[in-house]
């Protein structure tokens, strides 16, 4: 194992009990060691994602082999490789995805789960970038299928996942559409490239989608809220559209006209992203890299950064993301 001289404990933040955010809790952990294909990053920053507030609560469990700290996605530098590593050096600037423990001060990883950091980023920045970018590529544009100049209708705009959604189709040549809950949200998503943002509040996202196509409809959804919106979700897709679920806010059941399924040959998908294996992620990696980093380089495309807390107060930045009032990421920084 290569590496420099490493402490043997860390600052991590556990979830002492299922619960409100203030179980997040700082303790003392031993520093993991990178095994075979690994590497240890001292984390510099640490993304805060909706799959982190689920763990807390104990309704989305770490998948087997991970560890039971919160934390999907971080940024840093390597600090230690594990056997047969070849891309990264010591003291190399990463940003990865995780499989979990990333609300911590050394976090593990595989090396194929690792990115450059992009071009100028902090390392707050960077670790915006993971979960968020892995997610979009994958659903909207690997299940979704998005081309240039279709329609993309985005719900929950205004985070992290629906600000890199926009910015991503709208810089590769589709159309967006995204939905959120305030004025100031809906500026926000208009910002990024979003040709019409609906404030779901006021108004009804399948009339604007109408009107907006002049009729076609969506040719891809991606939706995080489910319930009621399943069935609008049909209503406002094109012929052969695409809806990729990727979480459920309103709900798991709906009550659902799938005569719309056939009459307009839809495909209804949805994917989860942390329990999918290694090499699965590698290839979302590959295909991030040779077709987003050069945008992130060049600022084309960049992270909506909403606030920053200390490492000891996860708790506070779950309050924030479950206030529902924060327009893109939320990061943790790691002194």
């Amino acid at each position: 194992m290569n590496q420099t001289a490493l402490p043997k404990k860390m600052t991590a933040v556990a979830i002492g009990e299922p619960g409100e955010p203030t179980v997040l809790k700082p303790e003392q952990r031993d520093v993991p060691k990178p095994g075979e294909g690994e590497i240890l990053i001292k984390v510099r920053a640490a993304g805060i994602n909706r799959p982190d507030v689920f763990q807390r609560k104990g309704l989305y469990p770490p998948p087997p082999g991970a560890s039971d700290l919160p934390g999907l996605e971080v940024a840093g530098e390597v600090a230690a490789l594990g056997a047969g590593v070849r891309r990264w050096q010591v003291g190399d600037r990463v940003t990865a995805l995780t499989p979990g423990g990333g609300y911590a001060e050394y976090c593990l990883t595989h090396e194929t789960n690792a990115l450059p950091v992009p071009h100028d980023f902090t390392f707050a920045e960077a670790a915006a970038v993971p979960e968020t970018f892995f997610t979009v590529w994958h659903n909207v544009f690997q299940r979704g299928a998005l081309k240039e100049g279709e329609t993309l209708l985005v719900h929950g705009g205004s985070s992290g996942i629906g600000t890199a959604a926009i910015q991503i189709a709208s810089t590769l040549g589709s159309k967006v559409i995204a939905t959120a809950g305030s004025a100031e949200k809906c500026t926000a998503c208009a910002s990024l490239g979003a040709v019409r943002a609906v404030n779901y509040r006021d108004e009804d996202f399948v009339a604007a989608v109408k009107e907006e196509t002049d009729g076609h409809g969506a040719d891809v959804i991606l939706d995080m809220i489910g319930g009621d919106y399943i069935e609008r979700n049909y209503t406002a897709a094109a012929m052969d559209g695409r809806i990729v679920q990727i979480a459920f806010l309103k709900g798991t059941r709906a009550t659902v006209d799938f005569s719309q399924v056939m009459r307009k040959r839809l495909t209804h998908t949805g994917s989860t992203l942390r329990p999918r294996s290694v090499a699965f992620k590698a290839r979302i990696a590959t295909e991030l890299e040779a077709h987003v980093w050069p945008l992130l380089a060049a600022r084309r495309v960049a992270p909506v950064m909403d606030m920053v807390f200390p490492l000891e107060e996860a708790w506070r930045a779950h309050e924030r993301m479950e206030d529902g009032a924060h327009i893109g990421k939320i990061v943790l920084e790691v002194s």
